[in-house]
């Protein structure tokens, strides 16, 4: 690994914005997911610079701590959010509420209500939920802007499982059917009818799905022009991913290269004051953060194994995706590989598997492990299986180590558990 932005090699040891990862696992012990603050900003900017026009919504599902998304707000990026906890965070977070899209398949009554009160606008998945919304925001006496997410049949390069534009999703309208959505949304009351919405995946690195899928929203909003139908925004969603392996990945600046001009050009043809959102989220957390883990043993057997004290309970995208994620050694980053390795979790399951077959220097017992790229979908999917407690998030600023989430303990996991009086 080569110093890169916020992560630093210092005396054969990794550092994090100028913090020595030896005293930031004294402050919390291990696991702990680690933010450099200079990494993230440097992508907030990169993102700035390359859609000046733009409106940039961070895709909350990624990472919502609290204290990054209130950078991220303080940075002027809206917000798109997908269930009521997350419109919660963003709302504290300082984010306004015109610039949050509540997006989801299937909201509740409940998390629509919410949005309504709250004044955010709507990204539509179904008539049933068109038809709700209309409802509560008749009883509100407000009118609700929407947009309709559209399922525009685009195959992105990308694992199935987060590839969400293709024919078979769950998610959107189909594009044949968009059309009498919309009539339909024009004539219900307290709707207003006024933004077009797709998201074709994520991790995808290839620009060519992105110009199909805007292309093909283009030619659904110039058929509701025709009706009648007048646009105020395009969202295109998000989906630029991030390099884990070294293989590349699509900056801001090229993708705003492949879709800016396709979008100013056919934005005349609807409406020269057409707004293009985006959804960002992985391209903007994902490289902002390390998983380090401690080494608790290194077994010789079928393989040389490396068991360390975090697993797919904090870190699930390997054991899910097939997820590649770098890996090294903290406390020996100066040291020359010796062996082949496969890191692996203190998880009761044998997919619990951080990094197979990595080429490393010697590891022994109490070394630190370092699991780069771990920003998004990482502490927000983890879990307390096999009863073990959350870890620790740190943000850190200028060599000053934040923690922006204390560790969980054995009282966490009982939670909000109760046992009834027959059990006495």
């Amino acid at each position: 690994m080569t110093d890169e932005e916020g992560f630093e090699i210092r005396d054969g040891e990794l550092t994090v914005d100028g913090a020595r990862v030896r005293d930031i696992i004294d402050k919390t012990g291990t696991p702990v997911y680690v933010t450099s603050y200079s990494r993230l900003i440097e992508n907030l900017k990169s993102y700035k610079i390359a859609f000046p026009d733009a409106k940039l919504l961070y895709a909350v599902k990624a990472n919502y701590n609290l204290a990054i998304l209130k950078i991220i707000s303080k940075n002027g990026f809206g917000a798109d959010v997908f269930s009521s906890g997350e419109l919660y965070l963003t709302l504290l977070a300082g984010f306004k509420p015109e610039n949050i899209l509540f997006n989801g398949n299937s909201k509740s009554d409940s998390e629509i209500e919410m949005g309504v009160n709250a004044g955010v606008k709507f990204s539509v998945d179904s008539v049933d939920e068109l038809y709700t919304i209309s409802e509560i925001a008749a009883k509100q006496n407000k009118e609700i802007k929407i947009a309709f997410r559209v399922n525009p049949d685009v195959s992105p390069e990308t694992h199935p499982k987060i590839a969400t534009g293709l024919k078979t999703s769950k998610f959107g309208i189909p594009w044949e059917q968009i059309g009498d959505a919309y009539r339909m949304a024009a004539e219900l009351p307290n709707i207003n009818p006024c933004g077009i919405h797709c998201h074709i995946g994520s991790q995808i690195t290839d620009v060519g799905p992105f110009v199909d899928a805007l292309n093909k929203l283009f030619d659904i909003a110039i058929e509701l022009r025709d009706s009648g139908i007048e646009l105020e925004f395009l969202d295109l969603g998000g989906g630029p991913g991030i390099d884990y392996d070294g293989s590349g990945a699509l900056t801001p600046s090229e993708y705003s290269k492949a879709i800016l001009p396709v979008f100013n050009e056919r934005k005349q043809e609807i409406n020269p004051d057409l707004e293009l959102w985006l959804e960002p989220g992985r391209s903007i957390i994902g490289n902002t953060t390390v998983l380090l883990t401690r080494v608790n043993s290194v077994k010789r057997a079928y393989k040389n194994f490396v068991a360390v004290d975090a697993g797919f309970n904090l870190l699930i995208r390997p054991a899910m995706y097939g997820s590649y994620h770098r890996v090294a050694v903290a406390n020996k980053m100066d040291r020359e590989n010796k062996e082949t390795y496969t890191i692996v979790g203190p998880i009761c399951e044998s997919g619990d598997i951080l990094a197979s077959d990595r080429e490393l220097p010697e590891v022994e017992k109490g070394d630190i492990i370092a699991v780069f790229d771990a920003g998004a979908y990482g502490f927000v999917m983890s879990s307390q299986y096999n009863g073990r407690p959350r870890c620790a998030e740190i943000l850190v600023k200028d060599g000053e180590i934040h923690i922006i989430r204390e560790k969980e303990d054995l009282n966490d996991i009982l939670g909000k558990q109760k046992i009834p009086e027959f059990l006495f």
